[in-house]
């Protein structure tokens, strides 16, 4: 049974696989020509299930186990911001940089050097088994001093709960054990796992 990765996003493509170590993933890049997916969904699930499914419906193949990411950080201090936009908050074309920069500045604006805040992560899984979705979160603090250069994304400026490293300076090994991403993960492989089950009972089913 092959699980069908729904990103392009290379740094989230290298953190499912490594996480989904035991299970053969592929990105659906591998698989198919990319395509933009138009994420107008108000909520994490809504846009990770859009995108589970349209990369289910164009690899026409009902075999297909997709899982799509949604995912983003929400800063309090921001009432929420980026929230859902975190990955395009610098503008449409922005990169990671733009991105984190655009937040640092925000904050300096409101004579802030920290500010509570929070990562959500959205599962999304679909299959001819139908459509489900799970989350994970992580909290913390975000700074506006920029400290590390390991992981992606806002990982530079933001201070998990109960450490004094930022994701940027902390190792791979500890990250997993706190990543929002990885808790939906443990979540989602117990939802692949059941479809690989329900299918292998199918199977043996129906050769009695």
């Amino acid at each position: 049974m092959n699980v069908v990765l729904a990103t392009s996003n290379k740094g989230k493509v290298r953190e499912i696989i490594e996480l989904l170590h035991d299970r053969q993933v592929h990105p659906y890049t591998d698989l198919i020509e990319g395509f933009e997916i138009v994420e107008d969904g108000s909520t994490f699930q809504e846009n990770a299930l859009i995108k589970a499914r349209a990369v289910y419906a164009a690899l026409g193949d009902e075999n297909a186990v997709v899982i799509a990411d949604d995912s983003g950080i929400s800063v309090d201090a921001l009432g929420g911001e980026p929230g859902i936009y975190s990955a395009r908050y610098g503008g449409e074309n922005a990169t990671d940089r733009d991105n984190l920069l655009k937040l640092v500045e925000a904050l300096k604006a409101k004579s802030l050097h920290t500010s509570p805040a929070h990562y959500t992560a959205a599962i999304a899984i679909v299959s001819r088994e139908g459509e489900s979705c799970v989350h994970g979160w992580m909290h913390g603090d975000v700074i506006t001093e920029l400290r590390g250069e390991n992981g992606f994304g806002y990982d530079p400026i933001f201070i998990p709960s109960g450490h004094s490293q930022t994701l940027g300076e902390l190792s791979n090994d500890i990250k997993k054990g706190l990543s929002h991403r990885s808790k939906a993960l443990e979540l989602a492989k117990i939802l692949i796992d059941q479809i690989k089950y329900l299918r292998a009972y199918a199977g043996s089913a129906a050769t009695k």
